[in-house]
This record gives structure tokens, C-alpha cells and sequence, in this order.
């Protein structure tokens, strides 16, 4: 069986087994160029704002109870993930979103016309854009929903972000006792304790995770009501404040109105913001994982610190090489959330007066940085960062051998002496400890205690 669909540009043949309409079609042949529909919890918070709206219309006596029952029995059906392969439209779009709008209100529209004994395209009885999107207007439900999609990613990323945070103060203690050389620069540096190194990481990690609890703060202020242009045409005020109230109690978040719509309509900077944390978070992990590939270099040849989990065959001509593919995995993680950032920057800054047409843009990126960090960081915590295992005696060893331990010789002999002996230990490819015993400066007992690694790990009263 198949429908005729009319718009003003003309008319398209659809079979009764599509649910979406004319629109989706159209848009479905103009922005066919990813192959990627768009992002399945954007199109589940939309089916929540409909579901909301429709209530909230009911209640204020703009909607038949018959067609808002219709709407919301249609909203928990996609909800329940049975029509998912209705939304095809494109992630990449122009139009501000409104394909995507009119992919949603097509499909609600039309199982609920089945739902009521109706055929799919029976617009007189259940119409896409006088039912399912009255009080409303793309640029206020695709912005909200944005926003919705946004925190239920953000708290998903939070958790394994906190599981991170626990798995490297966990390594933190279990190392607290393996003396190394630090570097600075990649050169020779006082020792640390390779726990304290990942103390710092596990720092690094739980401000990423504050960041993100407070920038929820402004993605819970929404512009649902605010219709086209921010002004609430269409949308009467017993609605605009119902409507809010329903889609908190549905979504169980604590959203707001926004004080200024037109302003939450135009501008998109608090995911600009969000994204601009991500960077972060982003920039710390890939640190980390340079960090892990270097400390585990070698094992013959390089710095061979730490053990690295390993999860499988590094070559296919080197027997038994193993390569650091889970931190390479986070940091070509951390360079595409650094790339969808600078999008989501030129999307940002190129709305113009009282919409920004690539809101499309910067929600795909934005879910997507959202939710690659989210898997990868638990890839990164469960199949390499509670595998790492230390080499103390390789540390120790470059412990004893750092160069700059003769900084604790500059109270003693002065810096210029200090730095020959240093000079010396490196071109003899001696322990300063040995270069000190030959050079006979002090007895041997006062050498070995200010030259004691150990004894670089520890505060001065």
C-alpha cells in the first residue's frame, strides 16, 4: 500500500510502511551525505518535549483528549525503541534542525493515526504540525531537547570519569613506594615516586569531573516556548509554564525556564562551554596516555618503567611485539573531541540575530565527543589502567643514576660544584654518589644520607 503526500512544492509517493512524511523525504534526498542518521538520544529527548507538549496542550485546553492520548501512546512506542529505523534524516542538515523536527512530528503523527484505527497520511485527523507540534516551533523543542540529550551524556560520561578517578588513586597508593628519576623536558630531573605521578593524574581527572557536575547548571535553562523567535508566538502563557513543569517530571531533571528566551534561542554558547570542557578532559587524558606510552617504551630500548596490559599482536612481521594501543586509543579520541570542539566553535559564532542555523552541527559533534570519552575512558580504565604494573628495580635504578639528585650537594658545596660533579657523573656514566666518594668531598655517611632518592619524595619542615 502506498499514500500521495502534498506540501506547497508538490506531491511524493511514499509506501504506508514509511511513517515519516513528505518532509522527512525531502529531507532525506537533499542532505543524504553522511549515511548517519541522526543521534538516537536527540530523537528520544524530541519524542519527550512532544510528549510534554502534548500533555501540556491538553491540560490548557488546546488539544482533544483522544488525539493527545494518540500523541502520547505514539511518544512511548519510540520511546520503547520500536521505530527506530523511522528516523533517517540525515545528522548533517541544513535548516536549524527543523528536518529533524518534522521527522519526529511525522512519525508520532502516524502511529498515532495506526493506534486509532486511521492510515498513515490521515493529516485531518492527526496532523504532524497542528497536533504534534502545536505550541510550538523547531527553534524552541530542538534546542531543549539538545539540552536534555546533553545532561543525560554528561552524567553517563561523569560516572565512568569518577570510576577513572578511583582506578588511578588506587595505582596512586599501590606505587607509593616506587622510587624513579622525574624528567622535565625529557631530561634527567629529581626523583618522584611513580605513585605521585599518578596522583596527579588522578587530580587532573576529578577536575574534569567538577567541571562537568557545574556546567549541568546552564544546560538545564531551556527556551521551550519560546516558539520561532524567542517572543512565545503561538504558545500561550498558561502553556509555556505548564510545559516546563511536565517535561522536568518526564525527563527528571531539574530544568528552568529561561529568564530571556529569545536569548536561549539565539545563542548557543553553554554548548560551546560543555564542549570547551570536554576539550579538557580531553587534553588531560591524552596527556596521561603520551605519558603511559613513554613510561612503558622499550621494553630493551626504552624507558621501561611500567607494564602496560596486553591485549593483543603489535605487528605482523615482529614476533612478540606488543604495541600501547589503548592509550593510542585515547589520545585519537582526545583529537577528534578537539576537532568536533573547533566545529562546534565555528557553528557557535556563525548564528546570526535570532537563530543559529547549525545547531544540526554542533549537536552531532557535541553528542559525539559526549559519548566516545564516555566508552573510551572505560576501555582506558578497565583494559589499561588497572592492568599497569611497575618495574621497581628499573626504577630504582634511574633513580640512583639521575644527574640532578647533586642538587642536594648546592647547601653543601655551592651550585658551581654541585653542577661539575653532576658534569662529571654524566661524561664517567657514574652515580653522583660515586663521582662524591672519589672526589672525596664528604664521608661517606653524609653522602649516602643527602643522596638518598628517597629522601627527594619528602617535604622539608
Amino acid at each position: 500500500m502506498s499514500r500521495i503526500e502534498k506540501d506547497f512544492l508538490g506531491s511524493i509517493e511514499l509506501s504506508d510502511l514509511e511513517l515519516y512524511g513528505i518532509h522527512t523525504k525531502r529531507a532525506f534526498a537533499n542532505f543524504n551525505v553522511s549515511g548517519k542518521s541522526v543521534d538516537k538520544d536527540l530523537i528520544k529527548a524530541l519524542v519527550m518535549v512532544k510528549k510534554a507538549c502534548a500533555i501540556a496542550n491538553y491540560e490548557v485546553g488546546l488539544l482533544d483528549e483522544k488525539i493527545k492520548d494518540a500523541i502520547v501512546f505514539a511518544c512511548d512506542e519510540i520511546l520503547a525503541g520500536k521505530y527506530d529505523d523511522q528516523f533517517i534524516v540525515d545528522r548533517f542538515q541544513g535548516g536549524a534542525g527543523t528536518s529533524t523536527n518534522m521527522n519526529v512530528n511525522e512519525v508520532i503523527a502516524n502511529i498515532a493515526l495506526i493506534h486509532i484505527g486511521r492510515k498513515p497520511g490521515e493529516y485531518d485527523i492527526i496532523h504532524p504540525i497542528n497536533h504534534v507540534n502545536m505550541s510550538q516551533s523547531t527553534n524552541d523543542v530542538y534546542p531543549t531537547a539538545l539540552r536534555i540529550a546533553t545532561i543525560w551524556n554528561v552524567r553517563e560520561l561523569s560516572e565512568e570519569i569518577a570510576e577513572l578517578q578511583k582506578s588511578l588513586q588506587k595505582k596512586e597508593h599501590e606505587f607509593e613506594d616506587v622510587i624513579k628519576a622525574g624528567r622535565t623536558q625529557l631530561q634527567d630531573a629529581l626523583p618522584v615516586t611513580l605513585g605521585q605521578e599518578f596522583g596527579a593524574y588522578a587530580q587532573a581527572i576529578s577536575r574534569d569531573r567538577w567541571r562537568l557536575y557545574k556546567v549541568e547548571e546552564r544546560l538545564r535553562v531551556v527556551n521551550l516556548g519560546a516558539t520561532a523567535v524567542g517572543t512565545g508566538v503561538n504558545a500561550p502563557l498558561k502553556y509555556i509554564f505548564k510545559v516546563i513543569e511536565i517535561l522536568r517530571n518526564l525527563t527528571k531533571i531539574g530544568l528552568a525556564r529561561s529568564d530571556y528566551l529569545m536569548d536561549a534561542t539565539q545563542n548557543a554558547d553553554v554548548f560551546v562551554e560543555c564542549s570547551g570542557l570536554l576539550k579538557a578532559l580531553a587534553v588531560n587524558l591524552s596527556k596521561i596516555a603520551n605519558d603511559l606510552r613513554l613510561l612503558s617504551s622499550g621494553p630493551n630500548t626504552g624507558f621501561n618503567e611500567i607494564n602496560l596490559p596486553a591485549v593483543q599482536a603489535g605487528s605482523s612481521i615482529m614476533p612478540g611485539k606488543v604495541n600501547p594501543v589503548i592509550p593510542e586509543l585515547i589520545n585519537t579520541i582526545a583529537f577528534q573531541v578537539m576537532a568536533n570542539d573547533f566545529a562546534i566553535t565555528l557553528a557557535a559564532q556563525a548564528g546570526q540575530l535570532e537563530l543559529n542555523a547549525f545547531l544540526p552541527l554542533i549537536a552531532n559533534n557535541l553528542l559525539e565527543s559526549l559519548k566516545i570519552l564516555k566508552n573510551g575512558i572505560k576501555i582506558f580504565r578497565q583494559q589499561c589502567i588497572d592492568g599497569i604494573t611497575a618495574n621497581k628495580e628499573k626504577c630504582l635504578e634511574y633513580a640512583k643514576k639521575t644527574p640532578a639528585i647533586a642538587a642536594s650537594l648546592i647547601d653543601k658545596i655551592g651550585y658551581d660544584k654541585a653542577a661539575e660533579i653532576a658534569k662529571k657523573a654524566i661524561i664517567e656514566n657514574k652515580q653522583i654518589i660515586d663521582v662524591v666518594k672519589d672526589l672525596n668531598i664528604m664521608d661517606e655517611k653524609e653522602a649516602q644520607e643527602l643522596l638518598n632518592p628517597f629522601e627527594f619524595i619528602k617535604f622539608k619542615e
